[in-house]
């Protein structure tokens, strides 16, 4: 493998998450499931990806557009992995 893509932010997420192990308590995966961007939050993506997608965004915006783009694939990784400890131990 490419070592850009071995140290890229998603591989290393991915090595240190293992979204496909599952062994977390039920109560903790349950409580990961539970998380997500607030309605603030999520009125914020649209707007920063709205214009993101017309060429229009600050520095500032594009700096924000992917904090929340990291913070997302963070959690995307965390709710893989509860979900997978759901299934696991419900078999």
């Amino acid at each position: 493998m490419n070592s850009t893509l071995e140290n890229s932010e998603a591989a290393i997420l991915d090595r240190l998450i293992r979204p496909a192990e599952g062994g977390w308590p039920a109560p903790a995966a349950r409580a990961i499931l539970g998380l997500g961007f607030e309605e603030t939050d999520k009125h914020r993506i649209t707007e920063l990806l709205a214009k993101a997608k017309a060429g229009s965004l600050t520095t500032d915006e594009t700096r924000a557009l992917e904090s929340y783009r990291h913070v997302g694939r963070l959690l995307e990784l965390m709710k893989s992995r509860a979900r997978h400890s759901l299934s696991k131990e419900a078999a």
